[in-house]
């Protein structure tokens, strides 16, 4: 890792999750911690070499949206090289949902958001407001991202995720059997994980719909934890 880090913020998509807002709630921390900061409004970026070559942490926020065949190569080397990968909800978790290979990448996808019971949806992004807990995993409590933290409570999208073997879990949530629902057994996602790809660090916290949920003190502590946890390190330089 060079002296001084340098972090990319690759921010835009779905405007819902109002990337250049959330993306500056981090800014001044990333300052705080002595990281040079390149912001980016599209992708691009990705596809230019000598630029992630040089990148120490990439942290994006761009729900939905598209990428191309070579920025997602370019990510997908940065990441095995070494740069850190991490980001927050639909802005790492619901990216490109036509790409396997940034869904191999991150290791597990946004499903969906379950609702209110029906009587009670108006149809804005309230229907998807619930009460859920975040539990730690026994590796959540003891992990640099999450240890000192406490199980909590958040009134929000609680995200259902597809995921694989290879991920790292630190904390989850369990999706209740609701009279209205078709599924029959409670279902637990994970809801904060970690995953080693190459010689890269990649996290994924799953709360963060909303600014208020981004200043959360825990989510915001995870985040904020994961961003340094995921950092390049001396041995992957």
């Amino acid at each position: 890792m060079t002296q001084q880090p340098r972090a990319l913020v690759v921010r835009g998509g779905w405007e819902g999750h109002q990337p250049v807002r959330a993306t500056e709630l981090f800014l001044p921390f990333l300052e705080r911690h002595g990281y040079a900061i390149r912001v980016e409004e599209t992708t691009e970026v990705y596809a230019d070499a000598g630029e992630m070559g040089r990148t120490d942490l990439i942290v994006q926020c761009v729900t939905m949206s598209q990428i191309g065949r070579e920025e997602l190569a370019g990510l997908r080397a940065a990441v095995a090289a070494g740069a850190g990968f991490t980001g927050w909800h639909g802005g790492i978790a619901d990216s490109f949902r036509n790409s396997s290979d940034h869904l191999q990448l991150i290791g597990g996808q946004f499903a969906t958001h379950p609702s209110k019971e029906p009587g009670q949806c108006g149809g804005g992004q309230e229907d998807n407001y619930l009460p859920y807990t975040v539990n730690l995993t026994a590796l959540g409590r003891e992990h640099p991202i999450t240890a000192g933290l406490a199980d909590f409570e958040l009134e929000t999208e609680q995200y259902w995720v597809l995921h694989d073997d290879l991920i790292d879990v630190l904390a989850t949530t369990t999706h209740p059997v609701r009279p209205w629902h078709p599924w029959h057994r409670p279902i637990v996602s994970p809801a904060v994980w970690t995953r080693l790809w190459g010689a890269g660090r990649i996290v994924v916290t799953t709360p963060g719909h909303s600014l208020d949920v981004l200043e959360n003190s825990n989510v915001r502590t995870v985040i904020e934890r994961g961003m340094v946890w995921a950092t390049r390190t001396a041995s992957a330089s």
